[in-house]
């Protein structure tokens, strides 16, 4: 299983529910890579997507703790049942956010990293990967820049 992630210098993901600092370029890097994927996301995540709504073209899996049922999702109680549910897939991808992350984590092989050059903010954080034993930077990228804004396309992957 994969996961895919924008990370600020400081491996913040967003405050208050949302990224302070998001790149067109980078969206378009997570549709593609999603699109037709099974995706493990969030309930409060979901609700910082178009309309607080499930995501086209995926099957999307929303753990949470609430008893709530979503049109066009299938909603799990437990990194459990959001493994076992992603398993019936060819491919599926964690999301976000920040406890998501870190639940299934144990169960991720690769992980697509947006690492933007900024700091603003965070109060949500994904895993600084490069200071685990556990995982190799694959693909460092090379240096972008939207908007005055400079970024990199990275994979990691678990040794």
């Amino acid at each position: 299983m994969d996961a895919i992630v924008a990370v600020y210098d400081d491996w913040g993901i967003g405050c208050c529910g949302t990224q302070p600092v998001t790149l067109r370029a980078d969206r378009r890097r997570f549709r593609e890579l999603t699109e037709g994927a099974a995706v493990i996301v969030g309930r409060k995540t979901l609700a910082d997507f178009p309309g607080g709504r499930p995501l086209k073209n995926r099957v999307n899996i929303v753990l949470t703790r609430c008893e709530i049922e979503m049109e066009g999702a299938v909603t799990v109680h437990g990194a459990a049942e959001a493994l076992d549910e992603a398993k019936k897939y060819s491919h599926a991808l964690v999301i976000g956010g920040e406890s998501v992350y870190r639940q299934l984590l144990p169960h991720i092989d690769r992980v697509y990293v947006t690492k933007i050059e900024a700091r603003p903010h965070s109060d949500a954080f994904f895993p600084d990967l490069d200071a685990s034993p556990d995982w190799i930077c694959a693909d460092s990228g090379e240096e972008l820049e939207e908007d005055g804004v400079k970024y990199r396309f990275m994979v990691y992957e678990r040794k």
